[in-house]
């Protein structure tokens, strides 16, 4: 009989029994509060950045496209992984636990190798797609993504770790490690781009080296955490070609949810850009603004998502509903505050990072039509949360693609057609949000109904059927009497 896994890979939140409410926001924080430290590094990475000089942004943005593609890929083992992982816990099914976690670790190495192996061998091609003209700057971007990619498997085992800690219900060690990492390049940064007397003074690369050494970190402490486990698994490393592809199956329809939303907004990136240069500024603040929103609630996903997929595993189909009640909470009360905000205290938010008055004015406009979508936004990931908590990742991924890509021809119409201009394009992204968050919590709210008929339906079968078993035997045991 499989053997329970021991070191900080075990239970720390058993969400098939007791209380809901706090131990969600016990398992939220923490992933919140990672989620807040990496925003954080990504403004602070800039601005150090920026201190070269915009052509020096310009090969860090460039090369930069290969690492946000290669964590929209891995989503692909992260998220299935974590699903079947929390669908075990909740069955106590620890045999399958250890055939997921090793056969996931060989699925990162694989990619890791395939995926960064294909970069540096087109990593020319790749450049030159983006017409940057200036040598220095694609020398600078070349030495970038090579340093990058060298990274890449790093990141994925590290991405991977935290996905099982979290199955778990052990964020917080997955906060503590991820924190580690970020501070160390927040240190890095500055030492490496600009050296310290005069001694490794890298510059672009000194970014680069920085986000490598952080991810190794990471990778070290990981590894020691887990050394018991791995030493005991080692001798049964085996491929299984079945729980591969459940990993895949699971993970797939939000993989492609991911590189479809990016293709998406570098389109109306592109739409934005037709506009002028004042358009493109207030876009790229607003979404500075907005992922403290965004990265908050997706604190929340992550929590909802677990407590829902040990559920499911263990099968308390009520124990989901109740879950989903309150993360739904929640969600609508951050949403409701950050609507507040964003409507009440626009005009200050612009006026921390620009002082030209007409981006402040098209800013207030965009986090006004934004803000209004916020409850729906945050109803959007609960219910994201609670389809792929449940294994079924394709009704969220459906309706993300589905609505996402209407952006397109819905902005167009409403800039050019209706002459909303600029918040014609607003109002594509607003109105589009309120519809998935509406229609995502409609599906899971239909679906748990149902589902809890069925459930309710099969024990009413089995009951009746007890019933009709029951005389047979009293009658012969009074033959037998």
């Amino acid at each position: 009989m499989a053997q329970p896994l021991t070191t900080t890979m075990k239970q720390t939140h058993d969400f098939t029994k007791g209380k809901v409410a706090g131990p969600l926001l016990k398992m939220a924080v923490p992933l919140i509060a990672t989620n807040f430290i990496q925003t954080a590094y990504n403004i602070t990475d800039m601005i150090w950045v920026g201190k070269l000089g915009s052509g020096a942004v310009v090969s860090v943005g460039t090369a930069g496209f290969a690492v946000n593609m290669a964590t929209a890929l891995f989503t692909l083992v992260a998220t299935g992984t974590g699903i079947k992982l929390a669908h075990s816990i909740g069955a106590k099914d620890h045999g399958a636990l250890k055939q997921y976690i090793v056969n996931s670790y060989l699925m990162a190495a694989v990619l890791a190798v395939l995926y960064a192996g294909g970069v540096f061998i087109f990593q020319d091609a790749l450049l030159s797609f983006f017409n940057l003209g200036d040598p220095t700057i694609v020398a600078h971007a070349k030495d970038y993504l090579v340093i990058s990619m060298v990274s890449v498997p790093f990141m994925f085992f590290n991405m991977l770790y935290a996905s099982i800690l979290n199955s778990y219900g052990n964020s917080k060690r997955s906060f503590q490690l991820n924190t580690f990492g970020l501070l160390a390049n927040m240190v890095l940064d500055p030492l490496l781009i600009f050296g310290l007397g005069g001694v490794l003074q890298l510059g672009v690369a000194g970014a680069a080296w920085a986000s490598l050494i952080g991810r190794l970190i990471v990778f070290s402490l990981s590894l020691y955490d887990s050394r018991r486990v791995l030493r005991d698994q080692a001798r049964d490393i085996k491929l299984d070609n079945s729980k591969i592809r459940e990993v895949m199956v699971m993970g797939l329809p939000f993989t492609l949810q991911r590189v479809a939303f990016t293709g998406i907004g570098i389109y109306m990136a592109k739409l934005i850009a037709d506009f002028g240069a004042v358009g493109i500024a207030v876009q790229k603040i607003g979404l500075q603004v907005e992922a403290i929103s965004y990265m908050t609630i997706g604190g929340l996903y992550g929590a909802v998502s677990v407590f829902i997929g040990q559920n499911y595993g263990a099968k308390q189909i009520k124990r989901i509903g109740i879950g989903y009640r309150v993360g739904l909470a929640f969600s609508i009360v951050f949403g409701l505050f950050t609507t507040g905000v964003f409507l009440a205290f626009a005009r200050p938010i612009f006026s921390i990072f620009v002082a030209d008055q007409a981006t402040i004015a098209m800013g207030v406009q965009y986090l006004t039509i934004i803000g209004l979508s916020q409850v729906f936004m945050c109803m959007e990931i609960v219910g994201m949360a609670s389809f792929n908590g449940m294994g079924k990742t394709y009704v969220p991924a459906a309706v993300s693609l589905t609505f996402t890509t209407l952006r397109i021809p819905l902005a167009l119409y409403l800039a050019h057609k209706v002459n909303l201009g600029l918040d014609g394009v607003w109002w594509s992204i607003s109105g589009t949000s309120m519809v998935k968050g509406s229609v995502l919590t409609l599906f899971f709210v239909a679906y748990l109904i149902w589902k809890q008929r069925q459930v309710s339906g099969h024990i009413s079968g089995q009951a009746s059927r007890e019933k009709e078993v029951e005389p047979v035997d009293m009658e012969r045991s009074e033959a037998h009497g």
